[in-house]
């Protein structure tokens, strides 16, 4: 990041993921790697997903809107992930104004999740 960057995001599709990684359990588990690795400081998780919600009403939903999203957010700013279940496919976005080493971020999260990243952008922020 150069001097005059505020910060950075990293945004990150993968496909053909491995949907048992798709729940809260493992999405914790993402994100406390994750951040230990990149060294940011977790602060509050949040969570939509359909757990609670009968399974007529998740079976009706489009394709595009099954699954979890997640906000992990941390001193420096966030990190938000959305899992589609069905189509197998996971949507990552990091912004901080800490820098990180996005070679980490896109080898651990093809890893975690067995996918293939088929696009990244990274933008400064100023």
């Amino acid at each position: 990041m150069d001097s005059g960057a505020y910060g950075r995001e990293i945004i990150i599709d993968m496909h053909e993921c491995d949907v048992n990684k798709f729940n809260r359990k493992e999405l914790r588990k993402y994100f406390k790697e994750l951040c230990t690795l990149i060294d940011m400081e977790r602060c509050d998780l949040h969570f939509w997903d359909y757990v609670g919600v009968p399974k007529e009403e998740v079976d009706a939903e489009p394709d595009h809107l099954v699954g979890t999203s997640a906000v992990q957010f941390i001193k420096t700013s966030n990190i938000v992930i959305h899992t589609l279940d069905r189509l197998g496919k996971v949507f990552l976005n990091i912004f901080s104004c800490k820098d990180y080493n996005s070679n980490v971020v896109m080898e651990f999260s093809k890893n975690f999740f067995g996918g293939k990243i088929i696009n990244i952008t990274e933008v400064e922020r100023r």
